[in-house]
């Protein structure tokens, strides 16, 4: 393994493990203390501690702290296949080691912060679809159209973090992450549910990223539409 390379496998290690630690950890502790963060908290956790390490490691790993986000740059061309796996690697090892700490410091609480259905398989796996497609449109843009406030990335993707986790935590735990699933499922075992986590995650990253481009592409050709649409 390059040094370069490794470099950004630790950066997506601390990433990952910063955002189960703290998001997973804010789980936990809003149990423990009775309800002090609230469903509010948690959710500004998730996204907060996305902001801070998009700003902390973005220009070394590109910050991508989700396996499906990954497969969905390299699904368009912006991220190189060679290097999917030594990041999936990266992300899950980080989120297993954070949750396996949370576990030893707060006990098993609240499954330490999993995510679990409370809707149907198939109503969770459109939530988390719809979820992840949105926060993939978000982050290509950012990431991928110099016409977007690339200095606002981290602002914007935590913001949608924490918005996704608003409606959708009730239902599925909002993860959008297979990740910040598996984490907690590698302390507390993992159940059926846990394929729903790392599969369509992926499936909505991959068709996020591709209507956004989509959408760049058209306005690329009819730079004069933004008001009716090009196609």
């Amino acid at each position: 393994m390059s040094s370069s390379l490794l470099r950004k496998f630790v950066a997506e290690f601390i990433g990952t493990f910063a955002l189960v630690f703290v998001g997973c950890g804010s789980v936990m502790v809003n149990v423990v203390t009775g309800g002090s963060l609230g469903h509010m908290g948690v959710c500004a956790s998730f996204g907060l501690v996305i902001m801070v390490m998009i700003y902390a490691t973005g220009h070394i790993s590109g910050a991508h702290f989700n396996p499906a986000v990954s497969v969905a740059f390299a699904s368009i061309g912006r991220f190189r296949w060679s290097e999917v796996g030594p990041y999936v690697v990266a992300q899950c090892v980080g989120a297993t080691v954070a949750a396996f700490i949370l576990a030893g410091a707060l006990g098993e609480v609240a499954n330490i912060g999993g995510t679990s259905l409370h809707i149907s398989w198939v109503a969770s796996a459109v939530v988390e679809f719809l979820l992840t497609f949105f926060l993939m449109f978000v982050i290509t843009a950012v990431a991928t159209d110099a016409r977007a406030e690339g200095a606002m990335a981290g602002l914007a993707i935590g913001g949608t973090v924490a918005m996704a986790a608003l409606m959708g935590g009730p239902l599925t735990g909002a993860s959008m992450n297979p990740a910040r699933s598996l984490g907690p499922a590698m302390v507390v075992g993992p159940g059926l549910d846990l394929a729903l986590y790392c599969i369509v995650p992926v499936i909505g990253a991959i068709a996020g990223a591709h209507a956004y481009r989509w959408t760049q592409d058209c306005s690329d050709e009819e730079p004069g539409s933004e008001a009716g649409g090009c196609c």
